[in-house]
């Protein structure tokens, strides 16, 4: 190891409050962009890498591979850039300009699929040729992160209990589900000290995780066009599906009206949050995880050409 890679709780530690964001109740986020790697996914990306090493199946200079539509390719390049592990990230056109450019600058090698699977999206191509690179060189090591459990014990072990000890246990837990590894772990932590919160699940909706059809989908975070295996819905959340023209104007409203600019994933959670306002009682203390900011999305989210060519003009409007 060439770094001491540590996660000192603290990290997760920072709680906004939006005032006056939905009247009747109060909204809070869990700003997860503070940590070295920008997102919610360095405790994934470590968890994994670390799990790895201590079962043999990683060892100094091995080669990883893995699937991402940015974030998590960021924090895993960032951690094997300190351990020493060479690492090949394989993404898709969604994944901004600026998130492979980062990943790139940290050392790994990243490979843009391009080609769409069965369902329209690209998920399904970018593990297609994730098999083909192991089939030729079975020396390379797959973390998978959307079957593997140390996906979601991460957040058992560190987002649940920065919420629930540091914050305290709020009424209400808005989770975004794209590998579904946060919700997973926080859910599993609520039903073993049997909490009281009432959890929401948010995805974008054409994506097939909680069951609907697929749909195209231009913002990289949330969703998938397969199902990841460590998703379980066992009926102890509620589900939301969040339409991504409501993710751009989400993120623009917080950006103008707090001075927060926020990542797509954000933006989709706090939409699901004014879209169940009817449901939560007056007084409620509501928390949203908020993955990532928005630096990595000024040239998507907040770029008025980008979003009119997808959204039309109606999107860049301020809400």
């Amino acid at each position: 190891m060439r770094t001491q890679w540590a996660y000192e709780l603290g990290w997760g530690q920072a709680f906004l409050e939006l005032p006056d964001f939905v009247p009747g109740f109060s909204t809070h986020l869990k700003l997860e962009g503070f940590n070295p790697a920008g997102s919610v996914k360095l405790k994934a990306a470590r968890a994994m890498v670390e799990n790895a090493e201590a079962d043999g199946v990683l060892k100094p200079g091995s080669r990883l591979i893995e699937s991402t539509s940015g974030n998590l390719g960021i924090a895993l390049a960032s951690v094997c850039a300190a351990k020493g592990h060479r690492l090949t990230l394989v993404t898709d056109p969604n994944a901004n300009e600026h998130s492979v450019r980062f990943m790139r600058a940290l050392g790994a090698e990243v490979v843009v699929i391009t080609a769409r699977d069965s369902n329209g999206g690209f998920l399904q191509s970018r593990i297609e040729l994730i098999h083909r690179v192991l089939a030729e060189d079975p020396s390379v090591v797959w973390l998978n992160q959307y079957v593997n459990p140390a996906n979601p014990g991460a957040h058992l072990d560190t987002t649940a209990v920065e919420i629930f000890q540091g914050f305290g246990a709020p009424d209400w837990l808005f989770i975004g589900a794209g590998t579904s590894g946060t919700l997973m772990g926080v859910t599993e932590y609520v039903r073993r000290t049997r909490a009281a919160t009432r959890i929401v699940a948010v995805d974008t909706l054409g994506s097939v995780t909680f069951g609907g059809p697929p749909g195209r989908r231009w913002i990289p975070g949330l969703g998938a066009s397969r199902r990841p295996e460590i998703f379980e819905d066992d009926g102890s959340f509620d589900k939301v599906l969040v339409e991504e023209r409501d993710t751009v104007l989400m993120c623009r409203h917080i950006a103008r009206s707090y001075g927060l600019l926020l990542g797509g994933s954000s933006g989709t959670v706090l939409a699901a949050v004014r879209a169940m306002r009817d449901s939560i009682s007056s007084g409620s203390t509501v928390l949203a995880i908020a993955p990532d900011l928005g630096d990595r999305y000024l040239d998507s989210l907040y770029d008025d050409d980008w979003v009119t060519a997808r959204f039309g003009p109606a999107a860049t409007a301020l809400t």
